[in-house]
């Protein structure tokens, strides 16, 4: 019988969220597949399965790939859980997917719950289109970068975040889209869910005045508003703004004049200018 790969998506905190499909493929697999054995063998201790289990992480998923496409070729059925979620949404999987693709074994993708979908609607934000960016990048200059260059999408922004580095990260939102409003979506599903939806500024200064925060975070930004997705004047007061922002957050001025420029259409030089003045 021809082996097969079971991508299985699991709860992002509330068990009952599991799929009944789910339950019964991970009890019909051959072995699953774990991120971490420990969280998915209390999955399955919860569900009442038993299985062989091995870890999978993406430490190990490049190296152990070509042996479990093996395996499956020669008929296993193997499933693959990461520790909450859709694998492969910022979470390991994608590698194996893509090997057994090559290899031609059989793919199966249970749908799941998903972080990102689930603070998407919960925030609530007006539109067709989102970004999904996964992860920020850990150091300011790159988060900063990150954030100009889809400052502008005309789609609600989504990102995962620590707590450790989220109201830092908040503050550079503010720093880079001024006022735009932003959800705060903590602990989803679990018993300590949080959907906060401020203005970027207002979020930041609600994150400075906790004395912690806890749980797994995922941020939405608002689309741009109608104002922000104008065209830019030089004489408008919030392009001045804009710039001055940007000055005292420490961006250089050449690499402003060239950002804004690709944004707006004006003249690098015109803007390069405008830049010099604020800047005296």
């Amino acid at each position: 019988m021809a082996g097969k790969l079971s991508i299985v998506g699991t709860s992002i905190g509330n068990l009952g969220d599991i799929t009944r499909r789910a339950v019964e493929v991970l009890g019909a697999a051959d072995t699953i597949l774990a991120e971490d054995t420990r969280v998915t063998g209390k999955l399955l201790a919860a569900l009442g399965i038993e299985a062989h289990l091995e870890r999978c992480d993406e430490n190990v998923m490049g190296e152990r790939a070509p042996q479990l496409v093996e395996r499956m070729l020669a008929g296993e059925h193997l499933a693959f859980c990461s520790d909450a979620g859709m694998p492969g949404v910022s979470d390991p999987g994608t590698r194996l997917v893509d090997a057994c693709r090559e290899a031609g074994v059989p793919v199966e993708v249970l749908p799941g719950a998903s972080a990102v979908t689930t603070a998407l609607v919960a925030a609530g934000f007006n539109g067709t289109a989102f970004y999904f960016g996964g992860f920020l990048p850990r150091k300011e200059k790159a988060i900063r970068d990150v954030l100009q260059t889809v400052s502008q999408l005309d789609a609600a922004l989504v990102f995962y975040e620590s707590p450790h580095r989220v109201e830092k990260t908040v503050n550079l939102i503010a720093d880079v889209m001024g006022e735009r409003p932003t959800a705060l979506c903590r602990e989803l599903t679990k018993l300590h869910e949080e959907v906060l939806r401020l203005p970027a500024g207002e979020l930041a200064e609600n994150l400075a005045a906790r004395e912690s925060i806890k749980g797994e975070i995922v941020l939405v930004i608002a689309p741009p508003s109608a104002v922000e997705t104008a065209p830019a004047d030089l004489d408008d007061p919030a392009f001045v703004d804009r710039i001055r922002r940007e000055l005292e957050a420490g961006v250089p001025k050449t690499k402003l004049a060239k950002q804004l420029a690709k944004e707006t259409g004006l003249a690098r030089s015109d803007i390069y200018s405008l830049i010099l003045t604020i800047s005296q």
